[in-house]
């Protein structure tokens, strides 16, 4: 990971995966998802971007995000959604009273084109049922899966097995 370097491109779209502190499920209730829908609010009010599809897991996260024109900043936009989201995590439900509730850093991905976009979209998608969370992606609360059906990107069995373009993919 040392030598891992971001590639930052003006008005880039990319895939990000983030994960919680030890891997702590802090995701595993409708509050805490319900906050980071806020903290992303927040964040977008401020530090505008388009959020294009996510999934939340209990223990991370995985989402696409494309940048205004000529913004590159996407580091200080999830600082900020970090930042703002740890604000409301009472210290008593940090592992070990852990300052943070996130791992250091976060994996990017910049989207090259259209069959990238395509193939990280059903990864996210597809996310909840990898990990043996539920049978189909349209039985996941906390996903864009459903947005997506209803714009007609997705039928609604989509996922019933495992995408072959996803099979290959490791971003966790």
């Amino acid at each position: 990971m040392s030598d891992y370097r971001r590639l930052y491109i003006p008005g880039g779209t990319y895939f990000f995966t983030l994960v919680s502190y030890r891997r702590k499920p802090i995701f595993a209730d409708s509050v805490r998802v319900n906050q980071l829908r806020r903290s992303f609010r927040e964040v977008k009010a401020k530090r505008p971007f388009d959020l294009l599809a996510a999934v939340v897991l209990p223990d991370h996260l995985h989402c696409l995000w494309r940048l205004p024109e000529g913004d590159v900043d996407f580091s200080t936009r999830w600082q900020m959604v970090k930042a703002d989201f740890s604000r409301h995590v009472p210290a008593k439900t940090r592992k070990n009273g852990a300052k943070t509730v996130w791992q250091p850093r976060f994996y990017d991905h910049y989207i090259r084109d259209e069959n990238d976009f395509h193939k990280h979209l059903d990864y996210i998608h597809y996310n909840p049922v990898k990990h043996g969370l539920v049978s189909t992606p349209g039985e996941w609360p906390h996903s864009s899966f459903a947005r997506f059906v209803a714009l007609g990107w997705y039928l609604s069995g989509w996922g019933d097995v495992a995408p072959p373009d996803v099979e290959d993919m490791e971003h966790e």
